[in-house]
């Protein structure tokens, strides 16, 4: 166990750091995928990626109940050494065509967040709608325990296996995205994400929390996808880098959807978190409806930043 906060904070980071390595899967699907298919393929790799993010929760609840919580920590550690080598003999060996010291990749990343538009709009989308989506689970096990639900650890954990409702979006928008375009459906996924919370403002008992979370889900999947599908197609030979752009926006939204949901909780518990949520989907859908209706990606591509 961390002796200490600082500790705990130094072993979080770490931990975060090895498990970005995860989202450097979806940039190389869009790699190897055809052009055609790519939507598709996006959207089958991010359904793994929110099966495990959600379902995590349900397993450490269950386990954290049963057993204690150092258990969970000492059942992850060989589990994700498996998936190491795992990774090691499946994975591909792809190599970029740019050669470029990791300087010059760094400083890249101002040319491509300046010159794309689209990229932006597709990162603050995201990050808001991810803001809206983390103020839910930052807050839910102070929900489901205050009267009168008077939940635990463990009933929160199972909100997980609900929320893998979103699994049928990824593909769903990915396919969608390949046949009309993903304006519509990340308009339509700020959309959804507002109506969930308004649903679980008024509608304040279990059912309401179910049904919301599961519309949540829902709405941040598809327009993840979606926005995923734009950024990919802006520059063939940049994707890991608009990835890495798109990402840290993403979370950085979610980390402060965290920060300001605790605020939210104690200044007005349920309802100000609420609003919070809403205001956070408002804005991802403000954001796209000021867009073009079917902003040019091939126009955007231009020539190659380096």
């Amino acid at each position: 166990a961390a002796p200490d906060a600082l500790t705990l904070a130094i072993a979080s980071a770490l931990v975060g750091f090895a498990a970005s390595v995860a989202q450097q899967l979806v940039p190389l699907t869009a790699e190897l995928a055809h052009p055609q298919r790519r939507g598709a393929a996006i959207g089958a790799v991010m359904s793994g990626l929110l099966l495990g993010v959600l379902l995590s929760r349900t397993l450490a609840g269950f386990v954290a109940a049963q057993f204690g919580w150092r258990s969970m920590f000492l059942a992850a550690s060989p589990a994700m050494l498996l998936v190491a080598l795992a990774l090691q003999a499946i994975l591909p060996d792809v190599r970029g065509e740019l050669r470029l010291a990791y300087p010059e990749l760094m400083g890249s990343l101002r040319h491509l967040w300046r010159d794309l538009p689209a990229l932006r709009r597709a990162a603050f989308t995201q990050a808001f709608l991810f803001a809206a989506f983390s103020v839910f689970w930052t807050v839910l096990a102070l929900r489901l325990a205050a009267p009168p639900l008077g939940l635990g650890a463990a009933d929160a954990g199972l909100f997980g296996v609900v929320g893998t409702i979103g699994v049928i979006a990824a593909p769903l928008a990915g396919r969608i995205a390949d046949a009309r375009g993903p304006s519509t459906i990340v308009r339509l996924g700020a959309a959804l994400a507002l109506a969930s919370w308004a649903a679980m403002a008024f509608w304040s008992g279990l059912a309401g929390l179910i049904a919301g979370v599961m519309a949540l889900d829902f709405a941040m999947q598809a327009a993840l996808v979606s926005n995923q599908h734009v950024i990919y197609a802006l520059r063939a030979e940049a994707r890991g880098r608009l990835n890495t752009l798109f990402m840290t926006t993403m979370f950085l939204g979610g980390a402060g959807g965290s920060f300001s949901a605790m605020i939210a909780w104690r200044l007005g518990e349920w309802p100000a978190v609420a609003v919070l949520g809403a205001a956070f989907s408002a804005a991802a859908l403000a954001i796209q409806l000021r867009a073009p209706p079917r902003p040019s990606l091939s126009r955007e591509a231009g020539s190659p930043t380096r």
